[in-house]
């Protein structure tokens, strides 16, 4: 539930009476201001008037569909968003997690998973690094963006110039599902976003040096078919 004193807004789109019905109850039960919008251009004009701290947003509306009310949200704001889709539905999760989606819930879903998403949208909404920043400290990790120093639970990682890129990316967006085509284009350039196999080798290589067990993921989440996710861990637990 969001503090006392600080109740966050939440709009929920979705042409589905019964849904949006059900996450107004839900979200305004434990504490968050909630508005519903039918499809993507009741969303934009409540948004003229009202500032949300997250979207959740349906994929499949009438009018204006969720991918294009991701891209269009995109261009004026960093606000978290939520989409929910349909199982089966791989390659549309793809495509809203590249119009700017930050995280997907697949239909049905448990309300308690979907709360669960909504209050680390909203925290990791908090924690991103400022973009003059010249280190960062999250969980286990510290970077050294000058030097080029990567310290995970105090102890220095050594990384190749592509690995330190790749690392630093991931923690930018914390939490976030990022696919593959993003790292890609963000890491190497926009001409080797079909590359995914390429990818896989450098998150393999990236979690040999990272992790404290061989084979572990903890810190890179594979998204199977999608991407990966980032979770910076916390060095309070690791040290108990």
């Amino acid at each position: 539930m969001p503090a006392t004193g600080t109740r966050r807004n939440v709009l929920v789109v979705d042409d589905e009476a019964q849904i949006t019905r059900t996450l107004r109850t839900a979200l305004s039960g434990n504490g968050y201001n909630v508005r519903t919008a039918g499809d993507g251009d009741e969303a934009l004009e409540v948004m003229r008037g009202w500032t949300p701290d997250l979207v959740i947003t349906d994929l499949s509306m009438p009018n204006m569909a969720g991918l294009e009310l991701c891209s269009r949200i995109r261009t004026k704001s960093q606000v978290p968003i939520i989409v929910l889709s349909v199982r089966g539905e791989d390659r549309t999760k793809v495509e809203a997690l590249d119009a700017g989606a930050d995280d997907y819930v697949t239909k049905p879903f448990s309300l308690t998973e979907l709360l669960a998403r909504v209050r680390a949208g909203l925290r990791r909404a908090g924690i991103a690094p400022p973009p003059d920043a010249t280190d960062i400290t999250v969980g286990d990790f510290f970077v050294d963006l000058e030097r080029r120093v990567v310290k995970v639970r105090a102890d220095e990682v050594h990384l190749t110039p592509k690995e330190f890129d790749l690392l630093v990316y991931l923690i930018n967006h914390p939490g976030k599902v990022i696919t593959h085509r993003t790292l890609l284009a963000a890491v190497w350039g926009a001409n080797s976003t079909e590359q995914s196999d390429y990818l896989r080798v450098f998150i393999n290589r990236l979690r040999k040096k990272l992790e404290r067990e061989e084979g572990s993921s903890r810190y890179i989440i594979t998204e199977p078919w999608i991407g990966y996710r980032f979770e910076p861990g916390d060095e309070r637990e690791a040290s108990e």
